[in-house]
């Protein structure tokens, strides 16, 4: 199986959706699965993970009821709050539907010790009774807290989104390769090799502007730990879906069809047990 591992879909909400700017014109409307399907068609890709967008409850079970009516959602990576005292009653309630895999929170838009919270921490430790999993979504200044987090709660299997959204505009790479190679030093840790386009000059940006964040990734998660993710809609501020999706493409190319296999479904599968 190809896997997309990473994509959103919404009824556009310009109150809701704020974080969605006014240069981002082109995302500003509904993105729904029967607009993907065609576009998974067109690049050989058999299904996908749909990820939150929205901090509610309510986006969960959107997602969910997505999943049930299309055949192309392999997985949902929900939002409940982590740091309520009644999750463990949410996490057994989500625990009935076989679609969900795991949850997320937009930690990009807190503060930068967001995730070394006691509360959050206890929330995170407790996905691990359910074996749901937990998506990383951060900046490079929140990466000291995403070592602590994954450090601290190894009983439970993290994947970074987007390799933590390197400064690749401003070319910027030792400080996130550093603390990419410690996170990469635990084994219950993915990541998802996606959404760069939209951390590089929209309008201008090269294949070979990836290529040393890509590096840093594949040699210290290697190839049994990376998971391709198209960031479909958000990725059509910078790139079509695959022009997306060739960067990576042609990167692994030189490590053989095993590889690609394994970047581009196989690590999916068994990270998410789609």
């Amino acid at each position: 199986m190809t896997i997309d591992a990473h994509q959103h879909f919404w009824f556009y909400d310009p109150e809701r959706d704020g974080w969605i700017t006014e240069d981002m014109q082109r995302i500003r409307r509904d993105f729904l699965p029967a607009d993907l399907e065609p576009v998974l068609k067109q690049n050989g890709i058999d299904g996908c993970v749909a990820v939150q967008a929205d901090q509610s409850e309510a986006e969960t079970t959107f997602l969910l009821q997505l999943a049930e009516a299309y055949d192309i959602i392999k997985g949902v990576v929900g939002w409940v709050d982590l740091r309520s005292a009644k999750l463990y009653d949410r996490l057994e309630y989500f625990s009935q539907y076989e679609e969900l895999k795991g949850f997320r929170h937009v930690v990009q838009a807190e503060p930068e010790d967001f995730m070394m919270q006691p509360e959050f921490i206890r929330g995170v430790r407790q996905l691990a009774a359910f074996d749901f999993t937990y998506d990383i979504l951060i900046y490079p200044n929140q990466l000291k807290a995403a070592l602590h987090l994954v450090r601290t709660v190894p009983e439970v299997q993290f994947i970074v989104d987007h390799i933590a959204k390197p400064y690749i505009r401003e070319q910027k790479v030792n400080t996130w390769s550093n603390y990419m190679a410690e996170i990469a030093k635990n084994p219950n840790v993915y990541c998802k090799v996606s959404g760069m386009v939209t951390e590089a000059d929209w309008q201008r940006w090269q294949p070979d502007d990836f290529r040393p964040y890509l590096d840093v990734v594949f040699e210290h998660f290697g190839p049994d730990r990376l998971v391709f993710g198209s960031d479909w809609p958000v990725c059509l501020v910078a790139a079509e879906y695959d022009a997306m999706k060739n960067i990576v493409e042609e990167y692994v190319r030189p490590w053989g069809e095993t590889v690609r296999q394994k970047v581009f479904g196989d690590n999916a599968v068994k990270f998410y047990s789609l």
